[in-house]
């Protein structure tokens, strides 16, 4: 089952990187908010496709629901719950703010990388 897929490792990588930039010289209200949202549940998806070889639906869906239960706990404000507010990186990797938006660019995120899967496994 782990096994290294190099098409999605390539492009988790390239998702990373695109993130990484997105994060660190973009401060618009666009791209920033919207687009690190849509992305990074397509980094998520090849990412874990990278190593192991999951049925798709069941990747997409898991990243989704993932993706959901980060931004719920930010609704229920749990980075200062657990006394991780002022750790940097705990509120890169959980956020710090509820937002319907990033449950929007989540879910077409996946729903992206979802009709891609179909469309590459049609031809």
């Amino acid at each position: 089952m782990l096994k290294l897929n190099k098409v999605y490792f390539v492009l988790a990588l390239i998702f990373l990187a695109t993130e990484v930039l997105i994060g660190v010289c973009l401060h618009d209200a666009f791209i920033r908010p919207y687009g690190g949202d849509f992305l990074v549940v397509i980094l998520l998806y090849c990412g874990i496709r990278s190593f192991v070889d999951f049925n798709s639906n069941y990747t997409a869906i898991s990243v989704l629901l993932f993706a959901y239960l980060v931004e719920f706990s930010q609704w229920l404000h749990l980075i200062n719950r657990l006394g991780l507010h002022n750790s940097a990186i705990a509120r890169l990797i959980l956020g710090t703010s509820f937002a319907w938006n990033d449950i929007l660019m989540y879910t077409l995120g996946v729903l992206f990388v979802w009709l891609i899967e179909r469309l590459w496994r049609a031809i």
